[in-house]
């Protein structure tokens, strides 16, 4: 495109800038009729429903930026920066802490772990093949692990990644015993046996454990990072704005609501990143995402709108990527809550929610309803799990029954996180009035609602998960063990002695179909005490442009990307 039919297309997206103009509610950001807003509040910005004209011209500056530039695309990166769209900035970074698949983008890259997961004819698997490890093997009994590990990492400053480092990563997340700690919590003891040598011990058998070394947890962090300690928070304060791992990028920038920046280590002892440079742009606006991407502004687009992606499918330029998913989503019913603690009005909630209509009209029939609460496509998934479906009538009857038929009120929580939860949100609210509920919906910044979820400050909530590795037990006993109250996993603060009993027991198995029935009877009580309104199962959706090479989704990493395999044409 000739220079100065660029430059007055900027100029005119800078004069939309700094022009905003009065409301206008009912309409997408790209001019599309949808339902009026829902009656949410939020601290910071307007109504989550109102879109302002200024979007609206921006909106018409991108489309004709689009076609301008659909012949060639313009990117303003060079051809060894990846530049990244995502909906919200991050909460923290350090491995020990976050729970978040969303800080875990930037945390994975830059940190090595002693396994990672295997590509397989071009494809991510669950199988898992050595990192900073060398070899391992177990005691016939499985519960004392003997890890090999490779000589010649080194960490920024120098120091050796060796046994001491790796037992003082994982003796640390133990013992800050965070929402990660829960992928550790197989291991005893971490002894050094040699400089290279590492011994592991479980406090039982546990099948899934090398495959729990591959998740965030597992980062291998520098000890010197002791240095920054204070008040004996083992380095919290520090690692939650910094990083210092021997992985292939580090984090040289994070400006808070605007980007972050991961630099390629030219001196890492891997294969070499292709990449030298990835910015993660915080781009809340779906509308945002989409004109950056069709001017080449960005190459990865994270969060489109699902009722965008047919007309990216469109663009010679851009490729989505469509892979199955074992991201779910659903609501936290805070069972510690007055009313709430009722199951029956919990059952209630389930039967109104209108399931189909949100899976074809905000997934556009891209996902599935869930069935209990363990994935598709993971083992222990049981197929014939009771499942909620519509039923207003039934949804009064239990009411009826709870005696609290009239002058319900709940409040449900929801972040710009995921482009659809404010449309989710809002067939919640309308279904939920169908059955004499008044559902108030509140919009948060996604760190304000991650601390409300983890202390418990909450009635509904909106979220999502995926497992970090693929055993059952990443649904059943981070959900429900009432050990795991608030990020690590139990959101709904549900507590049944029984179901404890039964997923604590089926870890200690090796035995899958042992398991499997163990999980199964537990479902049963789990379905009837109705502690979350089990949504649906997704599809990833990835919109790139097309000169984005080597990149390789895996189910066990959503919201990671493989930056070291990543190349640009």
């Amino acid at each position: 495109m000739p220079r100065s039919v660029r430059e007055k297309l900027i100029m005119a997206m800078g004069q939309a800038l700094e022009k905003p103009a009065a409301d206008v509610q009912g309409v997408t950001a790209w001019g599309e009729n949808r339902p009026r807003g829902p009656q949410t509040t939020k601290g910071s910005s307007n109504n989550g429903e109102e879109i302002t004209m200024r979007r609206l011209v921006l909106c018409a500056v991108g489309v004709l930026l689009s076609l301008v530039l659909v012949s060639g695309g313009w990117c303003g990166a060079a051809k060894d920066t990846l530049v990244i769209g995502v909906a919200s900035d991050i909460s923290l970074l350090d491995p020990a802490v976050s729970s978040d698949n969303f800080d875990w983008r930037q945390i994975y890259p830059s940190y090595d772990r002693l396994v990672k997961y295997k590509v397989v004819n071009g494809e991510g698997s669950t199988e898992v093949e050595p990192m900073a490890a060398e070899s391992w093997s177990a005691s016939p009994d499985g519960t004392v692990w003997t890890v090999k590990i490779r000589k010649g990492i080194k960490f920024d400053d120098g120091t050796p990644l060796d046994a001491k480092a790796v037992k003082f990563s994982f003796e640390r997340v133990l013992k800050i015993g965070k929402g990660p700690a829960d992928n550790l919590g197989a291991i005893k003891t971490v002894d050094v046996v040699d400089d290279y040598t590492v011994k592991i011990t479980l406090k039982s058998p546990f099948g899934p454990f090398v495959q729990t070394l591959a998740t965030d947890a597992g980062s291998i962090i520098n000890p010197n990072v002791v240095k920054h300690e204070k008040g004996g928070d083992l380095a919290q304060a520090w690692l939650a704005q910094n990083t210092d791992g021997s992985g292939p990028f580090k984090i040289t920038e994070w400006t808070r609501g605007q980007r972050l920046v991961l630099e390629a280590k030219p001196n890492y002892w891997g294969p070499k990143p292709a990449l030298k440079r990835v910015i993660i742009r915080f781009m809340r606006e779906s509308a945002d995402q989409r004109m950056a991407l069709e001017s080449g502004d960005i190459h990865i687009a994270e969060s489109i709108l699902l009722d965008q992606i047919p007309a990216l499918e469109k663009n010679p330029n851009i490729v989505v990527r469509k892979y199955p998913s074992q991201l779910v989503e659903y609501v936290y019913l805070n069972t510690q809550k007055p009313k709430l603690n009722n199951k029956l009005v919990r059952q209630a909630l389930s039967y109104a929610v209108d399931y189909k209509g949100i899976i074809e009209h905000v997934l556009q029939g891209r996902g599935v309803q869930m069935r209990g609460p363990i994935a598709k496509g993971m083992w222990g998934y049981d197929a014939n799990a009771f499942q909620y479906q519509r039923d207003v009538n039934k949804a009064k009857s239990l009411l009826q029954q709870a005696g609290l038929s009239k002058g319900l009120e709940f409040t449900l929580i929801f972040s710009e996180r995921r482009p659809t939860w404010e449309q989710i949100a809002t067939i919640l609210q309308s279904n939920f009035a169908d059955i004499g509920v008044k559902l108030k919906l509140e919009l948060l910044a996604n760190p304000t609602l991650r601390d409300k979820i983890d202390r418990g400050d909450f009635e509904l909530c909106l979220g999502i998960w995926s497992p970090d590795y693929a055993d059952p037990s990443m649904f059943m006993n981070f959900w429900f063990d009432s050990k795991n109250f608030g990020l690590p996993g139990n959101r709904a603060f549900y507590k049944n002695d029984k179901v404890d009993e039964l997923i604590r027991k089926a870890l200690t198995l090796s035995s899958q179909q042992d398991r499997t029935k163990l999980y199964a009877d537990a479902t049963k009580i789990i379905m009837d005490d109705a502690p979350y309104i089990f949504l649906h199962q997704t599809q990833t959706i990835v919109p790139m442009r097309n000169n984005v090479k080597g990149y390789v989704f895996n189910p066990m990493l959503e919201s990671m990307y493989n930056l070291e395999a990543i190349n640009l044409d």
